[in-house]
């Protein structure tokens, strides 16, 4: 602990100035550590006890989340603070996505028919669409303002409907699964759907046809989102995280900090993503929910820039990867797969001039051949490493 005589009056004053000084120094390092806890994932304030069951965001601001009661709440400045809309319904909503920062719809269900609702203004008002079926709805995911989907189930099978005029008609299509489907996501013509026991489902002609992809874990899975046809998230029950890069073919865990349920997951791009949950759980990640990146500065003169070889190498499952750059620079280092796929953003920030060392863990990878490349001013350098398990 920090007192009056651990902290030298340095401009040699008073005995007050000394003490702000101090207070000085210890605000820094509180943010300092505050930083720190920020890797990986951290806490937000919703303002509400209800269970949250989906977010989505239109832009790093601008994002919605749904949940129990009829609850629907909007954000302006990347969920720091969270407004309630009315939604004119008491009943459970489960899921919510925009196409713009107007135009969305809100799915739940009550267990007698599937709830849709609809919104053109933001969310100032919500109005009801039929759905056509007698089961609850969980998921609703839409490409443009006209072709979307949902999905959900009735107690003996999964619920597929698909619509292609804004939601005034769904339809239903085969999902080949008699387990509920709690969440659907479409990049385009590609899609995914998620539910109990780990099941995931992948189709690649707009839902005419679903195949079983092996997710790697018997939770219960609530909601995937992919930004990109390769790279995808899926949550679900006592804090599930995955992770994948290959579109699917193989799943990998993250580790959330908590153990509640988590019922969505939204991303804007690789590093900026958003999860709720149960108890008002919500999580926010801007390194795409990595918690396995350390890095120090050691002392070391900088005199140019440079990338060493990672030490060890192989490795299994952490690695050493050291640094310099001569003067202040726009540090970015990532990490690709031997096919060039982006695997992971080490470092995206300014450095001072300075020598550092990045401590990567990458446990929850498969072993292989990996890249990875930094780009600070003009200089740009790639090198390999071997992760063998």
């Amino acid at each position: 602990m920090l007192s009056e005589k651990t902290c030298p009056d340095l401009i040699g004053k008073s005995r007050f100035a000394g003490k702000n000084l101090c207070m000085l120094f210890i605000a820094i390092l509180l943010l300092q550590i505050t930083t720190l806890a920020q890797e990986g994932w951290f806490e937000q304030t919703s303002g509400t006890a209800f269970g949250l069951r989906s977010v989505y965001f239109t832009n790093d601001n601008s994002g919605w989340a749904v949940g129990s009661g009829g609850t629907i709440l909007k954000t302006t400045d990347g969920g720091t603070n969270w407004i309630p809309q009315t939604s004119d319904t008491t009943e459970w909503l489960n899921s919510v996505h925009f196409t713009n920062d107007t135009t969305g719809w809100a799915v739940g269900g009550n267990g007698f028919e599937g709830i849709i609702l609809n919104t053109t203004d933001g969310g100032t008002n919500w109005n009801s669409q039929t759905s056509g079926t007698t089961g609850w709805l969980i998921s609703v995911h839409f490409t443009d303002n006209n072709t979307g989907w949902a999905v959900g189930g009735n107690g003996f099978e999964g619920i597929i409907l698909n619509t292609t005029d804004g939601g005034t008609n769904w339809n239903s299509q085969t999902g080949g699964t008699m387990l509920p489907l709690s969440s659907v996501y479409f990049t385009d013509d590609t899609g995914w759907a998620v539910g109990v026991g780990g099941t995931i489902l992948n189709t690649t002609d707009e839902g005419t046809n679903w195949n079983f992809q092996t997710s790697g874990t018997t939770e219960d899975l609530y909601s995937v989102q992919f930004i990109d046809n390769n790279t995808g998230w899926a949550v679900g029950t006592n804090g599930a995280i995955l992770y994948t890069t290959n579109g699917g073919t193989n799943w990998n865990s993250q580790i959330g900090g908590t153990k509640e349920g988590l019922f969505s997951v939204h991303f804007n791009d690789n590093n900026t993503g958003w999860t709720v949950g149960d108890s008002g759980t919500i999580l926010k990640t801007t390194n795409g929910g990595v918690s396995f990146v350390e890095e120090q500065e050691i002392d070391e003169i900088a005199t140019n820039y440079s990338l060493t070889n990672n030490y060890p190498n192989p490795f299994n499952p952490s690695t050493k990867i050291k640094y310099s750059v001569p003067k202040s620079s726009n540090v970015v280092i990532k990490v690709f797969d031997i096919l060039g796929k982006e695997i992971e953003t080490l470092v995206n920030e300014e450095k001072q001039t300075g020598t550092y060392e990045i401590t990567w863990c990458a446990e929850n990878l498969p072993s292989g051949i990996y890249f990875y490349r930094i780009q600070a001013g003009d200089f740009v350098e790639t090198k390999k490493m071997i992760l063998l398990k």
